[in-house]
């Protein structure tokens, strides 16, 4: 059954709207911000309300009361809350993303990966997009990522079905899908869940990141939601030799 995209509240709304400001120099590190007063007239809010995002952002680090001066941004703000799922091109890119060349756009039938993991009809017609990461002139992942069926994209998330046919034109820079993913999804609550299994990479594989067959990688597999619903599932080889891959472990 699909479910609809689980919106944030309006505090949450306006804490993403504060911090945006932060991270796009609008109050840059070691500013101070305005008075209550004066941006809750700028924002167009509640003084209750900004207090509320003013306290959750001094809890997450991104704000620090200072005695006779007022709330200032920290030095070094921490990554928003959102970002904590984060395409693999940035992930790896040890602070310089990598760069996605496209091999394949196309839609395919779904296979017993995508069938077990987005839910979909035998008969579905699914986004598959076939990408190689490279860095400093070498390939370090290939990726395969699928979408889940337009029809039920455009109920449960349809800002994500609009980025990926945009992103279909070849009028932008090429992305990953889950970069689309994640800025589609500015007040749509994403939930992740990956895998990590060692391989080989196989003939293929290896002629496509240009390393032989028996080179030993790392296989990630990913799957995305919106609240109970799969709208992205993905497979990520990285050989040896990749960037280090940070991963957090949680239950």
């Amino acid at each position: 059954m699909a479910v609809s995209g689980q919106r944030r509240r309006p505090v949450v709304a306006l804490y993403e709207r504060i911090a945006d400001a932060v991270h796009d120099g609008t109050y840059p590190p070691g500013s101070t911000l305005p008075s209550e007063p004066k941006l809750a007239a700028e924002l167009g809010v509640s003084r209750p309300a900004l207090r509320e995002a003013l306290l959750l952002l001094q809890e997450d680090g991104v704000l620090t009361v200072r005695r006779g001066v007022g709330r200032t941004v920290n030095d070094r703000p921490p990554r928003r809350g959102f970002e904590h799922v984060q395409p693999l091109e940035e992930l790896i890119g040890a602070g310089t993303p990598l760069r996605v060349r496209v091999l394949l756009r196309t839609f395919e039938e779904p296979t017993d990966f995508t069938t077990q993991h987005l839910l979909a009809p035998a008969r579905a017609e699914l986004r598959f997009w076939e990408s190689v990461l490279t860095g400093e002139g070498a390939a370090a992942a290939l990726s395969h990522e699928w979408a889940a069926p337009d029809a039920l994209l455009d109920r449960v998330h349809p800002e994500f079905a609009r980025g990926l046919r945009e992103a279909e034109g070849g009028s932008a820079e090429a992305v990953s899908m889950l970069a689309v993913l994640v800025a589609a999804s500015r007040e749509t609550a994403l939930h992740a869940h990956s895998g990590i299994t060692a391989t080989l990479l196989g003939r293929r594989r290896g002629e496509q990141l240009g390393r032989p067959a028996d080179t030993p990688a790392v296989l990630v597999t990913q799957v995305v939601r919106v609240g109970e619903t799969p709208v992205l599932a993905a497979k990520h080889m990285l050989p040896t030799g990749t960037p280090a891959l940070p991963v957090l472990q949680s239950h």
